[in-house]
Parts: structure tokens; C-alpha cells; sequence
């Protein structure tokens, strides 16, 4: 039997960065999500910044936009799913871009925030309202952590091919 490659410094110092931003992300998600369960009760609103933020805390049972219902299972296996997609698919980029690092580490925290959420009260802590953008329901830090990486992740993506093919 021939021993495994050994992983390199950069490989290592990678995996340990996305693994801090994915707590980081994480226990502010767990934190602030604590913060409204404790303080509002379900359906009450406090003004944070008058006709801009509010904090409303809703439970809520179904998935982003209300896809998929309330059915916690599919939605954390779900959940998963997209996770590991997600590592396979952007493997490589992640290997190489301080950006695409961070993002991953940001959608992996706030996946697991969620999904936290789903497991412990059956249900998932949103409390965040923006007034002006009423495009977008309710959401927490979760929900925020995983489009801001998202998005990255795909400029990041888009850059990287573009300089590539240079």
C-alpha cells in the first residue's frame, strides 16, 4: 500500500479559514437569532431604525420564499444537498481564491445556522425587515451570510474564467 499524498500548507490553511468564517457565520447567526427569541415573542416588531429596520420576529416553517412547505426533513436534506454541490462545484476555486474561501465558508455557516434552527425548534428564526425593500420577506443572519456567498461565489467564478482565458 502506498501512503496518501500529504496535504499541503496552503490546502490546510484554506480548509482551517473556511472553517473559521463557517463558525464565525454560524455562532452570529445562533447569537442574534437567541437575542430575538428571547426578547420578542412570535409576531411582535421593534423599531431599530425608524422607516428602515425592524426586527420581527417570525417562525418560520417553510423554506426561502416559502418554497418547498413545511416539511423540516426535506428541507434540511435539502440543505445538505445544495452544501455538498456546492463544495464540488467550486472545489477547485476555493483551493485558489481568498474570496471564494470566505464565501464558501459564509454559506456553509449560514446552511448550518438554519438548519440548526429546523432541527432544534422545528422551525427557523427570522426577525430581520428592511422597510424599503419590501422584495424581500423577513430573514436573519443566516439567510444573509448564504446570498452575500452566493453571490461571491459567482463573480468570483466569473472573474476567475475571464482572467483564465486572458
Amino acid at each position: 500500500m502506498s501512503n496518501p499524498p500529504p496535504i499541503s500548507r496552503s490546502a490546510t490553511r484554506t480548509s482551517l479559514l473556511l472553517l473559521l468564517i463557517a463558525l464565525s457565520a454560524f455562532a452570529l447567526d445562533q447569537f442574534t437569532k437567541l437575542l430575538i427569541v428571547r426578547s420578542l415573542v412570535p409576531g411582535q416588531s421593534s423599531e431599530v431604525i425608524p422607516n428602515l429596520l425592524t426586527w420581527t420576529f417570525v417562525q418560520n416553517r417553510r423554506g426561502a420564499y416559502g418554497l418547498f412547505g413545511d416539511h423540516a426533513g426535506v428541507l434540511i436534506i435539502l440543505a445538505l444537498c445544495v452544501l455538498i454541490l456546492f463544495a464540488f462545484l467550486f472545489r477547485e476555486l476555493t483551493g485558489n481564491s481568498l474570496s471564494a474561501t470566505i464565501a464558501f465558508g459564509c454559506i456553509v455557516g449560514g446552511a448550518l445556522g438554519n438548519i440548526v434552527d429546523r432541527v432544534h425548534y422545528h422551525y427557523v428564526v427570522d426577525f430581520i425587515s428592511v422597510t424599503p425593500l419590501p422584495i424581500f420577506e423577513v430573514f436573519n443572519v443566516a439567510d444573509t451570510c448564504v446570498s452575500l456567498g452566493v453571490v461571491t461565489l459567482i463573480v468570483t467564478n466569473i472573474i476567475e474564467k475571464r482572467s483564465s482565458r486572458s
